[in-house]
């Protein structure tokens, strides 16, 4: 089957990619940009870089901007599958949702109002797997925003780790991240041809969280 995969440039995603790379022939990667971290519906932090890591990729990519309202967010989905279905094919849609009832009822709908598969290969995957996967398959998930109590700032801009693994059980957080407590950019995974490298970035930090702010990148 051929299928696009509905890609944020986050540990999910890129994890859903890989195990779909497995089962079936992926032709494209899908890009919801939306104005804000407001966005309930798609990955925020660093979405600008999902065009690099396509390169590093080497898929091609469908790329919609959207507002942070859901009903422009439902229409920029439906524009880009349907796009992904008219230019190269595709006969269903990968998604990276976990646990969120919320994203997950929203993909099902519009990929069956376009007849298209739905699949969410991780979709209630247990977080302590979840995590030994992404890290036993070598990714470099960058830390790029962090929101828990007791919030340590050292974490942010450092890859997803045992250590940051084990923080998030100390302080009972979710280990997935499920529920925004932090939010990732992967530089490298077993499907990237070059890994990239962050050149320059910044730090806001407020009180209980912080978001890394990307300035320069490129390919290695």
């Amino acid at each position: 089957m051929i299928v696009c995969v509905l890609y944020s440039g986050g540990k999910d995603s890129n994890l859903a990619l890989l195990e779909a790379s497995r089962l079936f022939r992926v032709a494209c990667l899908v890009n919801i940009r939306p104005e804000s971290s407001e966005s309930a519906l798609f990955h925020y932090p660093a979405s600008d870089l999902a065009d690099l890591q396509a390169e590093a990729l080497e898929l091609p990519m469908i790329c919609v901007e959207s507002g942070d309202r859901e009903e422009e967010q439902v229409r920029a989905l439906r524009e880009a599958l349907e796009l992904a279905r008219e230019e190269y094919g595709v006969e269903g849609a990968v998604t990276g949702a976990v646990k969120s009832v919320y994203q997950a009822t929203r993909f099902r709908r519009v990929c069956g109002e376009l007849g298209l598969r739905c699949f969410n290969p991780l979709w209630l995957m247990d977080e302590e797997r979840l995590m030994e996967r992404i890290l036993s398959c070598g990714f470099k998930a960058l830390i790029t925003r962090l929101a828990v109590y007791p919030f340590e700032e050292r974490f942010l801009g450092r890859f997803v780790d045992e250590e940051f693994v084990e923080y998030l059980r100390r302080i009972g957080a979710n280990l997935s991240g499920e529920g925004g407590e932090y939010e990732t950019l992967v530089t490298w995974m077993p499907m990237f041809k070059r890994e990239i490298r962050i050149l320059k970035y910044s730090k806001i930090v407020r009180e209980s969280e912080g978001e890394l702010l990307i300035e320069r990148a490129e390919l290695g």
